[in-house]
């Protein structure tokens, strides 16, 4: 499945709901934003069926995101229906870390690979300041538990300013190293402006390369994080969604005032 470019397309990325437990600063406001109406979410049977006409396109690799996906009730059935779709190879979730210590057996049970986790600090205070009141120890028992789980490797997303060398990111750095953890560090990006950079330690950011797709939690297709294009899926139907959405991809994108990273999932 490639796009007008030539990029091969067999990424999805799924937002499964835009609630989180945490109000990181660059994430979203200190009051958060309005929520998308319990109605407009999809059901995870609807998640499914697009998954299943994604994998006949092409989609092998799939990734489950938020807002925090942990926060959506039941969610380990969800991955339970899709880890047994025929056809995707890599299939991963992306977390905060909060809630994991709870879920990272009930995950891997399901049918869960691998698993990334948020962490821009190893200072306590400094990550209440980030996240507007989280607590570390939570995303350090979330780790542990994950690699007893063996859903690895586990990568950490850290969010920079402007580099890997500044303090914070030097020590999550040193962390990973002890722990046996894959860090990749993430500048600072503005969806609007449609300001980003290529992920130190991973492949995102990198537009000639990329290779996704994105589903938002009331059942946009987007083919691009930095465009405010977007495919109903209840309205188009799904194959004529994601269809839609591999042919009009943006070379690149300029700028996203639609949406927000807590109802599009990074």
């Amino acid at each position: 499945m490639y796009d007008s470019y030539n990029r091969p397309i067999h990424y999805l990325r799924i937002s499964v709901t835009d609630r989180c437990n945490l109000r990181c600063t660059y994430c979203m406001p200190e009051e958060g934003v309005p929520p998308i109406k319990h109605e407009d979410i999809l059901r995870y049977e609807e998640i499914v069926e697009v998954v299943k006409e994604a994998v006949v396109l092409g989609i092998d690799k799939v990734r489950i995101t938020g807002g925090e996906p942990l926060v959506r009730k039941n969610i380990e059935d969800l991955i339970a229906m899709i880890s047994v779709i025929p056809g995707i190879r890599d299939f991963g979730l992306t977390t905060n870390g909060i809630l994991l210590e709870q879920y990272a057996e009930k995950l891997a049970a399901a049918g869960l690979h691998r698993i990334n986790i948020s962490l821009d600090t190893m200072d306590p205070g400094r990550y209440r300041e980030i996240t507007r009141g989280g607590d570390i120890t939570s995303v350090f028992k979330g780790i542990a538990a994950a690699k007893k789980a063996g859903l690895m490797p586990i990568k950490i997303n850290c969010v920079v300013q402007n580099s890997s060398s500044e303090k914070d990111a030097e020590a999550v750095r040193k962390f990973c190293l002890d722990e046996g953890l894959d860090a990749r560090f993430i500048r600072q990006m503005d969806l609007e402006h449609g300001r980003f950079s290529v992920v130190e330690g991973g492949s995102g950011g990198y537009c000639d390369g990329c290779n996704r797709l994105r589903l938002t939690a009331n059942g946009k297709i987007k083919p691009c994080l930095f465009d405010n294009l977007e495919f109903d899926i209840r309205k188009l139907g799904i194959r004529n969604a994601l269809l839609e959405a591999i042919n009009l991809k943006p070379r690149r994108g300029t700028g996203n005032s639609t949406n927000h990273f807590n109802n599009i999932g990074g």
